[in-house]
């Protein structure tokens, strides 16, 4: 057997691993506008992630900088979610249910109605809100989550197991594919 028959093989398989490597750490969530996700909603119906933050939130920064970069988190937003990336403090009327919402505010850090509605007066940031594909709204939670906090909420809801049991019966036999990663 010859070098080459044995390092060209090796050599193959090392760059690919490398590319995917590479292409696993450069997936990014695909995020959509508010009215972006409501149209493909009615094309294919999925529920929705709504990712409300501000500008000058610090730990929206870090969220988006951390858990929306981690593979597993981008995987289950990017197939089972159309994930809205919504700024709380915007100035662009979006129009739902028949209503558009707005920001009224003049002056700086006044939120918009459509996040008000949503977090249900809670104006806390960051924010994530689901919805199902009635465009329902399911919950929201506030604060800042790492991905392996975040998993289990996405994994909760895309499996429509929030239907049957509560998240605490969830987590007891939840066994993510972060935590299996970095056991």
């Amino acid at each position: 057997m010859s070098l080459n028959k044995v390092w060209i093989p090796t050599l193959v398989l090392w760059f690919s691993g490398l590319f995917w490597t590479n292409a696993q750490e450069n997936m990014e969530v695909e995020w959509y506008s508010f009215e972006e996700a409501i149209a493909l909603n009615e094309q294919e119906p999925r529920k929705i992630f709504i990712d409300i933050y501000t500008d000058w939130c610090g730990w929206c920064k870090k969220l988006d900088k951390e858990t929306f970069r981690n593979p597993v988190i981008v995987d289950i937003l990017n197939t089972d979610f159309y994930a809205v990336k919504f700024n709380a403090e915007s100035k662009d009327p979006v129009k739902f249910a028949g209503r558009t919402f707005i920001n009224e505010g003049t002056g700086s850090r006044n939120p918009h109605q459509l996040a008000v509605a949503i977090l249900q007066g809670k104006m806390q940031y960051p924010s994530a809100a689901y919805m199902d594909e009635n465009l329902q709204l399911l919950t929201s939670v506030s604060g800042f989550l790492t991905a392996q906090e975040l998993e289990p909420v996405l994994s909760y809801f895309s499996s429509n197991r929030y239907k049957n049991e509560s998240y605490q019966e969830f987590t007891k036999t939840f066994r993510g594919r972060i935590t299996a990663a970095k056991q």
